[in-house]
């Protein structure tokens, strides 16, 4: 994976973390009482001044419902 489709698919992961955030009505403040991540990061993230590690990620995609899945590049290049 190169730095172009790495910064492409963090920035998926992030509108998902934005869009969920929204449908469920949940402020940014809401989302740190949920999650633990300060409300400062995560606006940082949304806006895509910082580059979320790990734990941040699913900190915030967990408190919401959520979570990643490893597949196959193969089956993740079908969808």
């Amino acid at each position: 994976m190169n730095d172009t489709e790495l910064q492409e698919l963090t920035s998926k992961l992030i509108a998902e973390i934005i869009r969920t955030r929204h449908e469920r009505g949940i402020s940014q403040k809401q989302l740190e009482i949920l999650s633990g991540v300060k409300q400062p990061i995560i606006a940082r993230l949304e806006i895509g001044t910082v580059n979320p590690n790990l734990s941040t990620l699913m900190k915030l995609l967990s408190s919401m419902g959520k979570t990643l899945t490893v597949v196959p590049i193969e089956q993740a290049n079908v969808k």
